[in-house]
């Protein structure tokens, strides 16, 4: 038998948290191993509890969700995040999928939606509250757009799509440096081959790129 997948709740509402818990403890795949009200608290216990997965509120006081999967997306953070949130808004949903998280689920559908969207996180697949599908649909026709317009995006090494997509993140060189563990000279060198290859021109022409497009890369 499969061990069970550990499991963070990361919730304000004490509420919401015992029916999300008395949902997941009827499901023999995971295991609820701590709980927090607030992104500070959870970050305490991912360090101390090292679950597999994170259930994460967006909307929290101190330390946001979006704030904490950002912070985990940046550190390279094994633990996937299945956020939970009573927003529809897309800019919010497309800030949650460039941190990376791997489920998108709305409160008014988390009885039916949380061990699927647990389920196909745990695999590496991305869970999208139905209600949510035009939003994905739109991400997906703004990332064709961008290759239509920018074929040569294709021709960046995974190095270099990392590098931009950090920069989107508005990271400085040497922030980048220090989280992809390489010199700052390295880090420019890839910049430099980026706007070579995507035909930018101006010393802002590679950030303002970047902010432009941070949805779809």
């Amino acid at each position: 038998m499969q061990p069970k997948l550990k499991l963070l709740i990361v919730d304000d509402h004490p509420v919401f948290r015992r029916g999300v818990r008395e949902i997941i403890e009827g499901h023999r795949r995971f295991q609820v191993v701590g709980e927090a009200s607030d992104g500070d608290r959870a970050l305490q216990l991912l360090s101390e509890l090292k679950p597999d997965l994170i259930l994460l509120d967006i909307d929290m006081p101190g330390l946001s969700g979006l704030e904490m999967a950002r912070k985990l997306h940046r550190e390279k953070a094994e633990t996937r995040i299945v956020v939970l949130t009573m927003y529809k808004d897309e800019d919010l949903f497309n800030a949650a999928m460039d941190a990376g998280v791997k489920g998108y689920i709305l409160k008014e559908n988390a009885g039916e939606d949380i061990v699927a969207a647990l389920e196909s996180a745990a695999q590496g697949e991305l869970f999208l509250s139905a209600s949510l599908s035009h939003a994905g649909r739109n991400r997906s026709d703004q990332v064709r757009a961008l290759l239509l317009s920018k074929p040569q995006i294709e021709e960046l090494t995974a190095a270099e799509r990392r590098i931009l997509r950090l920069i989107a993140d508005d990271q400085t060189s040497k922030e980048i440096a220090a989280v992809l563990r390489i010199s700052a000279k390295t880090v420019e060198n890839h910049r430099l081959n980026i706007c070579h290859k995507l035909n930018l021109h101006g010393s802002h022409s590679l950030l303002k790129f970047a902010f432009d497009h941070k949805s779809q890369l």
